[in-house]
């Protein structure tokens, strides 16, 4: 079984918005393309992250290109840098106005965070919408 079989279902997820390709070189899939909006770059990456060997299979350079549709999800490209005690709950009442709107603010950031409760200090999170 091939790498192309292995990840059926990200490319099954990227038909229809990615213009690109998915690629077999060297023993990695190449995801080479653009997307129209982050979130379906996100919804690309998370599909990805589905196989738990994604970091040693998959090269991935995909790119954002919709402007105005990908500043749609976030608030003109507000950023928030991670605090000590920090909590995504904490960040989404302060910004959001909703603890419970965490999700959002991690389903924005799914490029650098694996886990809602995984945040680091220094980190920069992007801020979608309330």
């Amino acid at each position: 079984m091939g790498l192309r079989d292995t990840y059926a279902y990200a490319i099954s997820v990227a038909k229809g918005k990615f213009d690109g390709s998915a690629q077999e070189k060297d023993g990695k899939l190449h995801f080479v393309g653009s997307v129209k909006t982050e979130d379906e770059k996100n919804e690309l990456w998370g599909a990805i992250k589905t196989i738990p060997s994604w970091k040693d299979d998959v090269v991935a350079d995909i790119k954002v290109t919709g402007g105005g549709a990908a500043a749609a999800g976030a608030q003109a490209g507000k950023t928030y840098t991670v605090k000590s005690g920090d909590t995504l709950s904490k960040i989404a009442k302060e910004h959001l106005g909703d603890g419970t709107a965490y999700m959002k603010i991690f389903n924005a950031n799914k490029d650098q965070l694996t886990d809602p409760d995984k945040i680091q200090p220094g980190q920069v999170l992007k801020l979608p919408s309330a």
